[in-house]
């Protein structure tokens, strides 16, 4: 079945190619994008236990991964440094902001860095949703669909409490582990040296200070970032 919505190709699950050649399968995908659509999303590629391959652009759990990545030209790539504000989830951050007493403008600052509000988003090392868990880490949170909305950012925002408390309400070592793993920030009792946990931790608190600075009245200032 296919959908054409707002410019954006959609694949549902319900395409199901079985016994053709990989190379087949691409040539037909990409003549599908280009019929609909100059602009189409990243399509991920899920295949079942009978191996019938299920191809889509909105995976609806952890078992798809990319096949076809969007071409994105250099002045594209650039403006997606600076990932623009969203409102759609709020009432959810707000939901697990006061189960986990962890601030809500944190929790916002953490999912548009991680994933610019896409539900849908999975980074090359295979994290996935809202705020970006790791497959392993979606299991031990008994996530059931790390792309449902109010399942990621519950799980997030439950693992984010947890790394404030080992790491003693430090919140630039917490925000690392969260990019870099609690281990290697914990034997290294530091930021690790790593571009992309620094540059993480800094788009982090860039947003974090813009929330707070418009901070509706009535959301109290939890956490104090340690100098």
């Amino acid at each position: 079945m296919l959908k054409k919505d707002c410019n954006i190709l959609t694949i549902s699950s319900d395409i199901r190619v079985k016994g053709l050649r990989l190379f087949a399968v691409v040539g037909y995908i990409f003549s599908l994008l280009t019929a609909f659509s100059p602009a189409w999303a990243d399509i991920f590629l899920f295949i079942d236990e009978q191996g019938v391959m299920h191809f889509t652009n909105a995976p609806t759990h952890h078992g798809y991964r990319v096949f076809l990545r969007e071409s994105r030209s250099a002045a594209a790539q650039k403006a997606l440094r600076y990932k623009p504000d969203s409102t759609e989830y709020d009432h959810l951050i707000e939901e697990s902001s006061r189960r986990y007493g962890v601030d809500f403008a944190l929790i916002k600052a953490i999912i548009r860095a991680e994933s610019g509000f896409d539900p849908y988003a999975i980074s090359p090392k295979g994290a996935e949703g809202l705020m970006q868990l790791m497959p392993e880490t979606s299991k031990k949170l008994n996530v059931l669909n790390p792309f449902n909305p109010r399942e990621n950012i519950e799980a997030g925002v439950k693992y984010l409490k947890y790394l404030l408390e080992r790491f003693n309400q430090d919140l630039n070592l917490s925000l690392a582990a969260y990019n870099a793993g609690e281990t290697t920030v914990s034997q290294l009792k530091g930021i690790p040296a790593y571009r992309e946990t620094k540059e993480y931790v800094a788009e982090v608190l860039r947003y974090y200070r813009e929330y707070k600075n418009n901070r509706p009245e009535g959301k109290p200032e939890k956490w104090v970032q340690k100098k």
